[in-house]
């Protein structure tokens, strides 16, 4: 992170300035996140997903350096980002932020037998939504910038209604659908400085409309909670940072891998079985390795 001037310190950016430098970038290592693209090569997953905060303050160049690395993680077709709340630290209009990764947010072109029908062209209207087979990944922003010593972010009336009607055609037409999204929508998953601000009304819309997986980042943690849905409890599951290596173990960096399969589900009402991996880093070898699986 290098600020190209003074004034780009001279609001809430300096504070988290200085918490990097002072603290966070001896946690956060790039030897960490080099061998997590390591290890996404070698596995070759058919879609990878970033639930936000590839910045740390919304520095433009920041933005630049992750549109760099999102590029060695593979093309815009494979990977799919969704915003954080450092992805909007401050206020910073889009042609110097969001826009450097716009092909890697959008929804899949209008006319492709991908697209959803109605589905927003371009990452200005979201919820986005990107379909790989069977499976129809929604994505949600809920980053906006906030006061000092706030991290909390919201979805609002507009998106939650589109959200809805895109949840409700997905499943019509017998998809699994994921959505992404960076705050925790469970209670207590988080403080309330941190947390997002219409919970209760996500929570609403996916009981009405369903889903049949959710995941956040936000926190820097495993976490996996369940929300009700019309057809059965919807898992909802958080992810670590990639690259953290800092003395709090429940923190060290991991990455998740879910298997989709029709049918054979293991909860009540389910159309799809889920199976999560967990691939944990290893400092011994500097290599990720497996950590386990679960159904969810």
């Amino acid at each position: 992170m290098r600020p190209t001037g003074a004034s780009q310190l001279a609001n809430k950016r300096f504070f988290g300035w200085l918490s990097w430098n002072l603290r966070r970038r001896r946690a956060y290592r790039p030897e960490v996140l080099e061998s997590l693209i390591a290890d996404l090569r070698e596995i070759a997953p058919d879609k990878v997903v970033v639930t936000g905060d590839l910045t740390n303050v919304a520095l433009e160049s920041e933005f630049v350096a992750a549109r760099r690395l999102l590029g060695r993680i593979g093309t815009p077709d494979r990977v799919f980002v969704i915003p954080g709340n450092h992805d909007a630290y401050v206020p910073i209009a889009r042609e110097r932020s969001w826009d450097a990764w716009s092909d890697y947010m959008a929804s899949d072109p209008p006319g492709t037998d991908a697209a959803a029908a109605g589905a927003p062209s371009g990452v200005a209207a979201f919820p986005t939504v990107r379909r790989r087979g069977q499976v129809a990944f929604v994505g949600v922003c809920t980053a906006e910038p906030t006061s000092l010593f706030k991290a909390s972010g919201s979805v609002g009336p507009a998106q939650l209604e589109r959200l809805e009607a895109l949840l409700s055609e997905l499943g019509a037409e017998g998809l699994c659908r994921v959505v992404l999204i960076h705050h925790p929508i469970n209670d207590g998953a988080t403080s309330r400085r941190r947390s997002l601000s219409d919970a209760r009304e996500v929570r609403s819309v996916l009981r009405r409309a369903g889903a049949d997986l959710v995941l956040h980042g936000h926190n820097h943690r495993t976490q996996i909670f369940q929300v009700p849905g019309p057809e059965g409890p919807i898992p909802v599951v958080g992810v670590r940072s990639a690259s953290y290596m800092g003395r709090k173990l429940y923190k060290r960096a991991r990455y998740h891998i879910y298997d989709v399969e029709a049918g054979g589900a293991d909860r009540p009402g389910a159309r799809f079985r889920v199976t999560l991996r967990t691939r944990a880093y290893d400092p011994e070898t500097g290599r990720f390795v497996s950590e386990g699986e679960r159904v969810l």
